[in-house]
């Protein structure tokens, strides 16, 4: 009996679909990893900015009407943070009163949604004066 040396036409394709498949499950997984990323990045940004509003606080008995306040004239946060996709998302601030506040964001793998003011009900993280909304 002769031997053949070489894979047959549905060895091929098996081969292709098995690799075709892996490769597609390693692109999801890695897409859902980024916006986990993104969000937890997200979420140490508000609690930074929301650090930040508690040292204005602390010294002005007030929290500020908008965030440039804790860049200047003294500097609480060196820059306000933004989004990692800020072409799609960004972060919102509502003064509700002089001892209230809402920092917002938009959480790509989801969340309770809350109201933040500006949002326009995108928001689906709030934090406060005293943690997550």
């Amino acid at each position: 009996m002769k031997k053949l040396n070489g894979f047959t036409l549905i060895e091929i394709l098996v081969v292709a679909t098995i690799i075709s498949l892996l490769a597609a499950a390693a692109s999801v997984a890695y897409s859902q990893l980024s916006k986990q990323s993104r969000d937890a990045r997200r979420k140490t940004d508000l609690e930074q900015v929301r650090a930040a509003l508690e040292m204005y606080r602390s010294n002005n008995d007030d929290y500020p009407v908008n965030l440039s306040s804790l860049t200047a004239p003294t500097v609480y946060v060196q820059s306000v943070p933004t989004d990692p996709k800020s072409d799609t998302y960004s972060y919102y601030f509502n003064r509700i009163s002089t001892s209230d506040y809402t920092l917002a964001a938009y959480l790509e793998t989801g969340g309770a949604n809350c109201v933040a003011g500006q949002c326009g009900g995108n928001c689906n993280y709030c934090a406060g004066p005293y943690g997550q909304k």
